[in-house]
């Protein structure tokens, strides 16, 4: 079981390093494009600020936060991009304020939270670690699209297990949110942190393998590198066609990125 503490203080790090890198951004840098089409720093920025703030919701008021998921049930393709857009139109201050304030609230109640509650999600209800994981992956997706548009680049951490294991653990998703049916057997999935320590997933005799550096692994899952510029490699027929259609984000399929040098 994961130490609930210490994942809520990666989530806190992955959070300030993001900060760190956008507070001093000028107004002319907020509206730059990322590599998501349509969305500028502010909205990568505002999208974070509204799932805060959405998770903040669903773990104090599981009513109110049922109202929400039957409006996102009404327009279940769009109500993320309507949720970034208009806090992205807010002033670079505002904006950054509020997404500190949301992150913050959501923390408190995160640490305060009972041992063994499950807070209510549009997907299965999720544990507290599992909550601030995917916080941590998307605070981390999401800050890769910031570094891109500003020609950044950032130092992996440790950190990026978290990812990871997500990327695992939705490996049955990606098949099923593209109507495909997932194999039967588990993959051994080895892959080398950046202090050179080894994370690991599923049986070590697995014929289905994937190994790669910890970071091209993380972002192939979340969709925010072309496999052909990345260093993941598959044994197997299997193994190979997941690293295809790999995805550790909810939702429909995502559209991923072209290899670099190509056009879109």
């Amino acid at each position: 079981m994961p130490d609930v503490a210490a994942v809520i203080d990666d989530l806190c790090e992955e959070s300030q390093e993001l900060d760190l890198l956008v507070r001093g951004l000028s107004a002319g840098q907020w509206v730059a494009p990322t590599p998501a089409r349509g969305w500028s720093i502010a909205h990568q920025i505002a999208h974070l600020t509204w799932t805060d703030e959405v998770a903040l919701l669903a773990a104090t008021d599981a009513d109110a936060f049922a109202g929400e998921v039957a409006k996102a049930m009404e327009a279940p393709e769009s109500f993320v991009d309507r949720g970034a857009e208009g806090l992205a139109a807010s002033a670079p201050d505002e904006l950054l304020a509020r997404w500190r304030n949301g992150r913050a609230g959501l923390e408190a109640v995160l640490r305060d939270a009972p041992a063994g509650v499950r807070i209510p999600w549009y997907g299965p209800p999720m544990s507290v670690a599992s909550m601030a994981t995917a916080r941590i992956m998307e605070t981390w997706a999401h800050g890769q699209d910031i570094a891109d548009a500003l020609g950044a680049t950032r130092t992996p951490t440790a950190r990026l297990r978290h990812v990871a294991r997500i990327g695992v653990r939705a490996r049955d998703y990606a098949y099923r949110v593209r109507g495909i049916k997932a194999p039967e057997e588990e993959f051994r999935v080895e892959l080398m942190g950046p202090g050179g320590e080894l994370v690991a997933f599923g049986a070590e005799g697995a014929p289905q393998r994937v190994t790669g550096p910890l970071v091209d692994f993380c972002l192939l899952v979340t969709q925010r590198a072309h496999r052909d510029d990345l260093a993941v490699r598959a044994t197997g027929p299997d193994a190979d066609r997941w690293l295809e259609i790999a995805q550790a984000f909810a939702g429909p399929a995502g559209p991923g990125r072209a290899p670099r040098g190509s056009e879109e």
